[in-house]
């Protein structure tokens, strides 16, 4: 039977990371599929540790494994230990907070199981499901930065920096990634689209955007690094 591995990592989540769970073990897989989650502290300061195992203690019918840093390294570390750990024949990235929704796995699912797909971004730009309405520089950054990469891998996806992807894991696994931080995002974008007859296929997510008073972390900074990454991985290949 297969298994779908779900990466989350967590940074000072204490007080959503039990929601995203629930969520998780609510969700019915299609095609049979099994869960697998592969949580991710990286080095928090508050009770995400203590909210992690708690319920992991108090849920053993969700497999949950658990692994944290000795310091804060960032999400694409944290996504690096994940995918190095995880055992599933597809792997998806969650988000510990809010944002996305995993009933939504099941829409990723589907160009896989029709057999279609290696990869499947989850776009926040397209199709008719709810989105909250919130920063409209975030939004031109981000179809930008999409752009831009789409304009160095020969590309057309509407979402580059979109958290839902879902893998082929053997082909994750393949890939050497190296940024720790939001870079992740555009590296994997441009190594996967080098790999010869990779079958990439988009689907339309909804997205429950979070302020930074209600805990958003990206920043300004972080676009700027996405761009010397597309540059970097995508223009000169690195």
């Amino acid at each position: 039977m297969k298994v779908l591995s779900i990466i989350i990592p967590a940074y000072n989540e204490g007080n959503t990371i039990h929601h995203i769970l629930n969520k998780v073990k609510a969700v019915q897989l299609k095609g049979d599929l099994q869960k697998e989650v592969v949580i991710v502290n990286d080095f928090s300061t508050d009770n995400t540790e203590e909210a992690i195992l708690d319920y992991q203690s108090n849920n053993a019918e969700l497999p949950i494994s658990y692994y944290k840093h000795e310091k804060n390294k960032g999400k694409g570390a944290a996504l690096h230990t994940g995918i190095d750990k995880a055992h599933g024949d597809l792997i998806v990235i969650q988000d510990a907070d809010l944002e996305y929704d995993p009933e939504e796995y099941n829409d990723l699912l589907k160009p896989f199981l029709s057999g279609d797909a290696d990869v499947v971004y989850g776009s926040r730009f397209m199709g008719g499901n709810p989105h909250r309405i919130l920063f409209f520089w975030h939004s031109l950054g981000n179809k930008f930065l999409t752009a831009c990469s789409n304009a160095c891998t020969n590309l057309n996806l509407t979402d580059m920096e979109t958290c839902y992807k879902m893998f082929d894991s053997r082909i994750l696994k393949s890939l050497s990634l190296k940024e720790n931080r939001f870079g992740f995002e555009p590296e994997v974008t441009a190594k996967l689209s080098r790999i010869p007859k990779i079958r990439v296929y988009e689907v339309g997510i909804s997205y429950y955007g979070r302020t930074y008073e209600e805990g958003k972390k990206i920043g300004w900074r972080d676009g700027f690094r996405a761009l010397y990454c597309i540059i970097k991985y995508g223009l000169l290949g690195r």
